[in-house]
């Protein structure tokens, strides 16, 4: 089994320590006045995933978009709501846990309370600044379609 380095001297004193981050029953607990949006995103440095809270208001939508490259938990803390996709129509309330693959196509419509939920999936990397004979692997090349 293979181990990655975390980058970290392996001491306690620069060890991530397990912690609680945020109470999601709180968040619930502003129902309706709570803004539309994120609520809450996950911000600890040197983490593997990304989380986030989100409220969305009575007939509120995230559009009909595909994530091509992370697979994403969703969770419903509150409300309900309809999770269309390509095999149908799937309503969510609250408790449910969804499992939105990489790849699919999905929306989500916000019910007539609407609805609070967690997503949680792997952190997208971020960018680097990357030495300047890199560049050219980045440009497309001329006539193609950059793959």
């Amino acid at each position: 089994m293979a181990v990655e380095d975390s980058g970290s001297s392996g001491t306690a004193a620069d060890s991530p320590l397990p912690r609680v981050l945020c109470d999601t029953a709180e968040l619930v607990s502003l129902g309706r006045d709570a803004p539309a949006g994120a609520l809450w995103k996950l911000a600890e440095p040197g983490r593997q995933l990304d989380a986030n809270v989100v409220r969305l208001p009575a007939g509120g939508r995230v559009d009909t978009h595909t994530e091509p490259d992370l697979d994403v938990l969703l969770l419903v803390l509150d409300g309900a709501a309809r999770l269309d996709s390509t095999e149908g129509e799937h309503p969510l309330r609250t408790g449910v846990l969804t499992w939105l693959p990489h790849g699919s196509a999905r929306a989500v419509l916000a019910g007539p309370d609407g609805v609070t939920y967690l997503t949680v999936h792997r952190r997208r990397p971020g960018m680097r600044i990357q030495p300047p004979q890199a560049a050219g692997r980045l440009r497309p090349s001329l006539g193609g379609d950059g793959a």
